[in-house]
């Protein structure tokens, strides 16, 4: 107000410089204080990688007090808050000033990680994980199915809390969806860093089934890989997107596109694991990668095997004889080559969970790390030619 029109337009003078920063593959965090509005909120705080809040702060875009002058009434209450703002997945946290240097620091270690020269590789033993199809028992698909839905059965969160370091959690797509269906975070496995994005099925519900809303959060996670150049970890564990008149309406079939060309086509490298259940389209969008890795009691169908007993039977008491037929078990899909590794459970993850979560972590630094001291050219290649031949 005090410059006028000039200091308007060095708004898009600083954003060309972020750009410029950001095609440097340089990280950009940003801090709102109280308060932050107008053309700052609507040009380069808004850009960041990762965005937090100073608690209580006033943010948004039309201050409280020219909205009052404009229209003659109060802005309504508690929507231009910091708080408000990371409940509807704008930001990603509302943090004291005292501890931003901490939450710097977390952040900094993931993305400016050293990738060149890379450490050892521990390399994998029988006791992580196994490639041979034959070392696995042979239980039955219903068998297995009935273990992956075991709430006692560890997921996401426990896997980002015993497998992973410095680990620094993302909020919603940043442009105003949260879907608690999906969890995005940056982490390390074993000194890697990566992008974490994974569906967590504590989230999901038969009321709060994973919508459009989760699969766009997953595609921000996928343009921070892009954009920093870090490795892609995908998790799969959903009982299947959401089957709603709203998902219908709001594009669920184009963001399960959008996010399988996305990740196939993103330069860096990328690990998917199958840790639970892994149901139609909104499993197969995060599932494609380089290295594709099962949990023993994972598994991947079209539908829930009661929905395909449905549709070849016209009943669901055939359930247990589908998921047999449609080879969906862990044990089938490494057979196939579909995945490359098994993780195995002894007997079963919800027996072990703190253990089972340190494997999985370990088979994960194992294959970010073989596959960062790849060419990037060759990996792409191969990740091309891989998709070629799935299923086949």
């Amino acid at each position: 107000m005090q410059e006028g029109t000039p200091a308007l337009v060095g708004m898009a003078m600083i954003t060309a410089a972020l750009v410029a920063h950001r095609r440097a593959h340089l990280p950009y965090l940003v801090y709102l204080r109280d308060p932050t509005v107008g053309g700052v909120m609507a040009s380069w705080g808004s850009l960041g990688h990762v965005t937090a809040a100073e608690p209580g702060a006033l943010v948004g875009f039309l201050g409280p007090r020219v909205y009052k002058a404009i229209f003659g009434e109060d802005f309504p209450e508690g929507v231009q808050t910091a708080e408000n703002l990371f409940r509807c997945g704008l930001i990603d946290a509302v943090l004291p000033a005292e501890l931003l240097a901490d939450e710097v620091d977390r952040v900094l270690a993931v993305l400016m990680a050293p990738t060149e020269p890379l450490p050892p590789d521990p390399g994998l033993s029988a006791d992580d994980s196994v490639a041979d199809a034959d070392l696995l028992p042979d239980i039955s698909a219903w068998d297995l199915i009935t273990r992956s839905r075991n709430p006692e059965r560890p997921g996401i969160r426990r896997l980002l809390r015993y497998g992973a370091t410095d680990v620094v959690r993302l909020q919603g797509t940043g442009e105003g969806e949260h879907d608690p269906g999906l969890v995005l975070a940056l982490a390390r496995f074993g000194g890697a860093p990566c992008v974490f994005l994974g569906q967590d099925r504590r989230g999901q519900s038969a009321e709060n089934p994973m919508g459009p809303a989760a699969l766009a959060a997953a595609r921000r996670g996928i343009r921070l890989s892009r954009q920093l150049v870090l490795p892609l970890v995908t998790l799969i564990d959903t009982r299947g997107a959401a089957l709603t008149r709203e998902a219908e309406e709001r594009g669920l079939a184009g963001e399960i596109a959008r996010t399988l060309a996305d990740i196939i086509d993103l330069p860096a490298p990328t690990v998917s694991m199958l840790i639970g259940e892994g149901t139609g389209g909104g499993a197969l969008a995060l599932f494609p990668a380089d290295r594709m890795i099962a949990a023993q009691h994972g598994w991947l169908s079209p539908l829930p095997p009661e929905g395909a007993s449905a549709i070849m039977h016209r009943t669901t008491d055939r359930a247990p004889e589908m998921a047999a037929a449609q080879g969906v078990r862990a044990k089938d899909l490494l057979a196939r080559g579909i995945v490359d590794h098994v993780v195995v459970e002894r007997p079963d993850a919800a027996d072990e969970p703190e253990e089972f979560c340190r494997r999985m972590g370990r088979v994960l630094a194992h294959e970010l790390l073989k596959l960062m001291a790849m060419d990037p050219d060759e990996r792409y290649a191969a990740r091309l030619a891989r998709m070629r031949r799935l299923g086949a």
